[in-house]
Parts: C-alpha cells; sequence; structure tokens
C-alpha cells in the first residue's frame, strides 16, 4: 500500500477556458486518484461536516482507501484561485485553511507498515510526525511549497534529510538554496540526504538527478489545457505508484516512473480538478506512453 498524506479540499477555480465551484481538490485527493489507477492507495486528511458522505464513496469507488479521512466539527479546507494565459501560475483568490488549520495526522495501525509514502506539500512539522509513525518504509517521497521555504526552513530541510525522494518544482528549488542554477540545487539536496530529486517544471517537463545521472522529460504536447491544478501532486501519484507496482529502483525503471507520471499529469490538466482522470484507463496511459517515447526518440551521431 502506498500512504498519502496530505490537504483534501474543495476548490474554486478560474482559468481562460472556464471555472469550477467547490470541486473536489486537494493533494491528498489528486495524488490518491492518479495513484490508484493501479495501485492500493491509504489517504489521510481532514474534512468538515460540508464533506458530504458521496465524496467519501466516489474515493472508495476508485479503490482508494479511506480510513485515514477523518471528519470534524467546522469547515472543509477551501482554496479560490485563477490562471491567466501563463498557465505556470496560480493567483491566490482566498485561502480558507477551516479544519485543516488544526489538523495533525492520525495514522491507522494498518497504514502504519506502509512501504511506500509520500508526504504531500503540508506544514514540515506534520511530515515529520507521519515519519515518525511509520515503520521501516521502504520508500519516502516529499513535495513542498514556497510557503513553508519561507517560513520553516530549518524543519523542512530534516524532512529532506528523511526524504529518498524529493519532489520540487524549479522556483522553489532556487528559493531554498538561493540560486538559479537547478544543478547546483539539485546537487544541494541530494548531499542533504535525498538519492533522487525531481525538479518540476509545468509545461516544460521535468528533470530527475540521481548522484551519477541527469534525465530530462519534456511534458506531453498538448493542443489545450485547461486546468493545471493538481497536475503536480497527479504526476507525483503516478510516479509513486509506479515505482510500488514494479518494486524497482533502477534508472531504467527511474525514468519509466518519470514518463509515466508524465502522462497521468498530462490527462489532469485537461479538464477541472479531477474529471479527466475519473474517464481514463490504463490502456489510454499506455498509448500516450508510447506516443510520447517516439516524441524524445532519436539516433546517434
Amino acid at each position: 500500500m502506498i500512504l498519502v498524506v496530505g490537504s483534501i479540499a474543495f476548490d474554486t477555480i478560474k482559468t481562460p477556458f472556464g471555472n469550477v465551484e467547490n470541486i473536489l481538490g486537494g493533494s491528498a485527493v489528486h495524488f490518491s486518484i492518479s495513484a490508484s489507477i493501479i495501485a492500493e492507495v491509504g489517504i489521510v486528511g481532514v474534512v468538515g461536516m460540508d464533506f458530504s458522505k458521496s465524496y467519501i464513496e466516489y474515493l472508495q469507488k476508485k479503490g482508494i482507501d479511506t480510513e485515514g479521512v477523518k471528519k470534524v466539527s467546522g469547515k472543509t479546507f477551501r482554496w479560490e484561485g485563477y490562471y491567466e494565459y501563463d498557465m505556470n501560475q496560480a493567483h491566490t483568490i482566498k485561502t480558507e485553511l477551516n479544519v485543516f488549520k488544526n489538523f495533525h495526522p492520525d495514522i491507522p495501525e494498518k497504514y502504519k507498515t506502509a512501504k511506500y509514502v509520500f508526504l504531500a506539500n503540508i506544514d514540515p512539522d506534520l511530515q515529520l510526525e507521519v515519519l515518525n509513525n511509520i515503520k521501516n518504509p521502504k520508500l519516502v517521497v516529499s513535495d513542498t511549497m514556497n510557503y513553508w521555504i519561507e517560513n520553516k526552513k530549518d524543519r523542512l530541510i530534516e524532512v529532506i534529510k528523511r526524504t529518498d525522494i524529493m519532489l520540487i518544482n524549479d522556483s522553489e528549488i532556487c528559493q531554498l538554496f538561493h540560486t538559479t542554477n537547478l544543478v547546483k540545487a539539485a546537487k544541494r539536496i541530494m548531499s542533504l540526504g535525498p538519492k533522487i530529486v525531481i525538479i518540476k517544471k509545468g509545461e516544460h517537463g521535468a528533470i530527475m538527478f540521481t548522484q551519477d545521472s541527469i534525465f530530462i522529460a519534456p511534458a506531453f504536447p498538448l493542443e489545450e489545457v485547461v486546468d493545471p491544478t493538481g497536475a503536480g501532486d497527479s504526476f507525483a501519484g503516478g510516479f509513486v505508484s509506479f515505482l510500488s507496482k514494479t518494486q524497482k529502483l533502477s534508472e531504467n525503471n527511474l525514468r519509466k516512473a518519470v514518463i509515466f507520471a508524465t502522462v497521468i499529469a498530462s490527462f489532469t490538466v485537461t479538464d477541472f480538478g479531477t474529471r479527466a482522470l475519473d474517464s481514463i484507463q490504463y490502456t489510454d496511459i499506455k498509448n500516450r506512453y508510447i506516443e510520447l517515447m517516439k516524441y524524445t526518440k532519436f539516433k546517434k551521431l
């Protein structure tokens, strides 16, 4: 099983291609739905009394274990934002933490033996709480965001030291190490402990760094991008689920996992929230994976 701990939210989003109100979102939701396509997932998060049973049933129908979703008095975390034609930049209008403000992960016993753990971009103190409650995980993958870099950098560094694979976007890693050079920044992170760093670059793809190699993966070319919200967490879900399914951390398999993740994220952005992931099948992912391979194939000089 994969354990994911993160936010469960209602999002209100406006892009040049439409808008939605109070759609299901949050890092843990996007991750778990994308990962559930090929793997078993247990989700830990908190929701308010406005989170109806139908949402829980929706997650369960996808094979997601929801025992770790705690319902408490109050309202569910809400985010409202918009995108202009630069779809790499989200503009926040309003953030209401609500029940998420006092969230402390309550890890069910059966989750504590999870071999694969994804720590979404929540408070580093909460990420450390999770790590202190998990027994001998095989792989810990972590994410973060600029707010924690600004306000809890020391605690974030502690998380990074206990992480096997770090996922982070390009602006965040530059902010973390006060550099504009991604190669230098990736080496700095690996010097703290992680064996692998994956830098997400939105529409420009992703770069994976290991101690011995660099792998550059382009984004899948799309004619229409509707909503990029949750694409990074969908990428993480695809990446971790592929590794959990294959149980191999070889260089070749890590590269396959990055491409698999890239493909899943390419579906996510074609509609609002998790809508696009509701209809895709494994064969759709496989076909697009093969197509992306063709786009990047070339011969030696």
